[in-house]
């Protein structure tokens, strides 16, 4: 919704958004905007998006990518020019990958591949955690861009490299979600026991903790007592 209403202000485009259900209402500014909702507007995702491209859109959001049909016409739009939009109930970017790649028949996976490696922006993860500075949740991300380094993994279907790449492409606006928790924890945001749970690699978050290389004592006792509750 904030990438959409980003667009809307500043880019005079044809925006489709397919919903199941409409979550955010967008008014028109520089953009023109058109909210579908599934079972209301119209049959399915899927549906939606073959007529969607009937359109003329400039983008096209997908609430979510359920099923084969809507990744397949999702990829071919992209493909074809069009900013696509859309959500996946994974927790990173290396999973993300996977699970686009495997809905595909073992047929079409090497064509699949292609698609994907030649289309993909990037993969955005996020997760709301519980905040240990006061009420609420904060929000920790992992962001993979599509560089040549990314479209080699994708191609090759090599995901356990994701992490290496996420790590050395800093400079390219990408990080892994551990590194956020890390720094969300130095920030005193999260809790300590919040981090260690959502962390891939908790023993070398330990290992990174405090000036000499360790997490100390103290702040293992410090961080954890504090409230953990949403």
């Amino acid at each position: 919704a904030a990438m959409v209403d980003l667009i809307n202000h500043e880019r005079r485009q044809h925006i489709i958004i397919i919903e199941d259900p409409i979550e955010y209402l967008h008014r028109n500014h520089l953009a023109m905007i058109k909210q579908r909702e599934v079972y209301s507007d119209t049959k399915s995702f899927a549906a939606a998006l073959v007529k969607a491209l009937r359109q003329d859109p400039d983008v096209i959001v997908v609430g979510e990518m359920r099923d084969l049909e809507t990744m397949s016409t999702a990829l071919t739009a992209a493909e074809t020019g069009h900013l696509v939009l859309a959500t996946l109930h994974t927790p990173d970017a290396a999973q993300t990958i996977d699970r686009i790649l495997d809905v595909f028949p073992a047929g079409q996976q090497g064509q699949v591949k292609v698609q994907l490696a030649d289309s993909l922006q990037a993969v955005i993860s996020q997760t709301l955690l519980p905040r240990c500075d006061g009420p609420g949740r904060v929000c920790a991300y992992e962001i993979m861009v599509g560089t040549p380094a990314v479209r080699s993994v994708i191609r090759e279907h090599a995901t356990e490299q994701v992490l290496t790449v996420l790590q050395t492409g800093a400079q390219y606006g990408m990080c892994t979600m551990d590194s956020t928790l890390r720094a969300l924890y130095d920030k005193h945001i999260i809790s300590y026991e919040t981090a260690v749970s959502r962390m891939k690699n908790p023993a070398e978050f330990q290992l990174l903790g405090g000036k000499g290389g360790r997490t100390s004592a103290s702040q293992k006792r410090f961080w954890p007592a504090r409230s953990t509750n949403p």
